[in-house]
């Protein structure tokens, strides 16, 4: 009798671990199935993006800006953080490095989404490479009021900086070396993904530069008249 007792309890304790592993589908955590190592799980982190061209890809041995590649480097940047390149964008996308021929350091690419002057609105993207920096400019009067600014990071961060404000320290070693001697906006902030800030007065010098995994940044403003932007570098043109 004890024999059968015996046989009964060792039947139902091996019933009771075939259910267990059908329930944990073969991996169970450790206690479950005898088994003493727990079934563990990475999350692996992507890594951050960063810049894979220089000015010797940007320019041909006449100092040509090359069109081609600037695209093929933003929709490198674009796959990264999955932005879709559209038809739309295919069309109206531009690149230019103000002519200046510093495209690693100083340029940008952009889409103007709209630029209405008859209900006076603007919707910008803006694409700048890793430590990409947009001259410096600022927006006057003209027939329309001076274009007022307000960004939204996309995508990455950037440093937006200002004249208006005292200096912020390391302000100059941020400053591509083609810049350094024509900037006058030395305030600065990281502007951190999601955020949103807006220009400090109307028609004040400022310019952003990306951080080293580059950056999207959305742009809403009044009307943009090509005819009332100005640069502090000499020679840079839109």
């Amino acid at each position: 009798m004890k024999n059968v007792n015996f046989f009964k309890a060792s039947m139902i304790a091996l019933c009771g671990a075939a259910l267990t592993l059908t329930s944990c589908g073969g991996s169970c955590p450790a206690g479950q199935n005898g088994d003493s190592t727990a079934v563990k799980t990475t999350d692996m982190k992507k890594a951050p993006y960063q810049k894979k061209y220089t000015n010797a890809d940007f320019y041909d041995a006449q100092g040509n800006f090359k069109q081609d590649v600037a695209k093929e480097a933003f929709l490198d940047m674009f796959a990264y953080y999955g932005v879709p390149f559209t038809p739309l964008m295919e069309k109206d996308i531009w690149f230019t490095d103000f002519g200046l021929g510093d495209f690693e350091n100083v340029g940008m690419g952009g889409i103007f989404w709209i630029n209405d002057s008859t209900y006076g609105y603007f919707a910008h993207s803006i694409y700048l490479l890793p430590g990409q920096m947009i001259p410096e400019h600022k927006h006057v009067k003209t027939a329309f009021p001076a274009k007022q600014e307000s960004w939204m990071v996309d995508k990455g961060w950037v440093y937006n900086f200002s004249e208006v404000g005292e200096p912020t320290e390391g302000a100059d070693a941020l400053i591509p070396a083609s810049q350094k001697e024509s900037t006058v906006s030395k305030n600065y902030v990281k502007q951190n993904l999601g955020e949103v800030l807006t220009l400090k007065a109307p028609e004040s010098w400022h310019f952003m530069m990306a951080g080293p995994e580059g950056a999207i940044v959305w742009e809403f403003a009044n009307y943009h008249d090509n005819a009332g932007l100005r640069f502090t570098k000499p020679g840079a043109a839109l």
